[in-house]
């Protein structure tokens, strides 16, 4: 069987940010995609418009797309996300047996993967994808930034 070669969806997670903040939201974007390479679900965090601490972009798009497949797992799929997913993100991503996992910005402060709690080494998880870091990183973090400045000033 030939191999697909790699395409990107970070330009689509980084356009679910910017979506993200323009409602007001902190700019966190991510797109999921099946083995064939189409674009299942899209979207951006929507905690504060639907009053859910655990409606990030993740976990919206995982939903999403367990939904349209009728079963809690997904495997094969690819999972583009602006910003290091936390420690609630990376179990589902676990738990929904996603491949590949593409991330952009390290999040130092609440991150699950590169630092706090490191939930893809902790031997309770059962499941763990692919991770690849840095992919669109300098954008997503200009995103942040600029969303948090423009609330908080210099």
């Amino acid at each position: 069987m030939k191999a697909m070669p790699f395409t990107s969806f970070m330009h689509l997670a980084l356009d679910e940010a910017r979506a993200a903040a323009a409602r007001g939201e902190v700019p966190v974007g991510a797109v999921l995609v099946s083995p064939g390479g189409e674009v299942v679900a899209r979207d951006g965090n929507r905690t504060r418009e639907k009053a859910d601490p655990s409606a990030h972009a993740e976990m919206l798009v995982i939903r999403a797309a367990c939904a349209a497949a009728g079963s809690e797992r997904l495997p094969g799929h690819d999972l583009y996300v602006t910003l290091e997913p936390c420690p609630m993100c990376a179990a589902v991503i676990g738990a929904a047996r996603i491949a590949r996992l593409y991330y952009g910005a390290a999040d130092p402060k609440s991150g699950g993967l590169g630092q706090g709690p490191r939930i893809f080494t902790h031997p309770q998880c059962h499941h763990v994808p692919e991770v690849y870091d840095g992919i669109g990183a300098r954008e997503a973090e200009d995103l942040l930034k600029g969303f948090f400045r423009d609330r908080r000033g210099p």
